[in-house]
């Protein structure tokens, strides 16, 4: 048990936080099942990690659409800060990914432009939210990546992850010349520390497009380095007409 939530068993583990698989009960053997994302003891005491994380259920939790996981609570249990959000049946893209290279198999064009139309339904939603004020949110994800798209079994696409996302009035200010992301998935303008707006999230968009379509890593260097490098001067190799 875990504050009004019982955990079943992990699903994923980062570098902030992990996700279990859980469940809330209510009267009548009511029963909900929900994935609850808890920080990870070894950085409970970061408070940039934790600032971090409660930007992120704060955030999400503005955004109410089908393509991203709706956040439905942020608390405190045991010492440990938590979301409780929308529990996803499925895989994520990179699973995806990784499965068909590694049998050899080709995904089919339909399908792969199909999830990348879902998650631009979902960018331009969260692109244009406004808060309730009507003010502008000026949200930029900044980690469209296929760790970040969830697949489900009946076939929804869900964007996930605001943990690093900009956002106008955002508490959790980047320092500058830090950069945050996945290496691989970020835009030139991201690598070079310059400013971004909606169109860096496109971009990372289309790293994932071209490597469903291709099965291979669109900036992948032999280091952290290299791969900064190769996204720097938007280095890739062409496919094949």
């Amino acid at each position: 048990k875990f504050g009004d939530y019982y955990l079943f068993d992990r699903i994923a583990v980062g570098g902030m936080a992990e996700v279990f698989r859980a469940a809330s009960y209510g009267v009548e053997a009511f029963e909900r099942l929900v994935a609850v994302k808890r920080v990870l003891p070894s950085i409970a005491e970061d408070q940039e990690f934790v600032d971090m994380f409660i930007d992120e259920a704060k955030i999400a939790v503005q955004l109410s659409h089908p393509n991203i996981g709706q956040v439905f609570e942020l608390g405190n249990a045991d010492g440990a800060y938590f979301i409780a959000m929308e529990y996803v049946s499925g895989k994520d893209v990179r699973a995806l990914f990784d499965r068909a290279r590694a049998r050899g198999d080709r995904l089919h064009i339909p399908m792969c432009c199909h999830i990348i139309k879902e998650v631009c339904e979902a960018l331009e939603y969260a692109h244009n939210r406004k808060n309730d004020q009507g003010d502008p949110l000026d949200l930029i994800h900044r980690d469209v990546s296929p760790q970040n798209l969830l697949l489900s079994f009946e076939g929804e696409v869900k964007l996930i992850d605001f943990g690093i996302a900009k956002a106008a009035g955002k508490a959790n200010k980047t320092q500058s010349g830090i950069l945050k992301g996945k290496f691989g998935y970020m835009s030139p303008e991201q690598v070079r520390g310059k400013p971004i707006d909606r169109r860096s999230d496109v971009f990372s968009l289309a790293i994932v497009l071209y490597e469903l379509l291709t099965l291979e890593r669109c900036f992948q260097g032999e280091d952290d380095f290299s791969t900064l490098e190769k996204v720097r001067k938007v280095d890739f190799r062409r496919p094949p007409c």
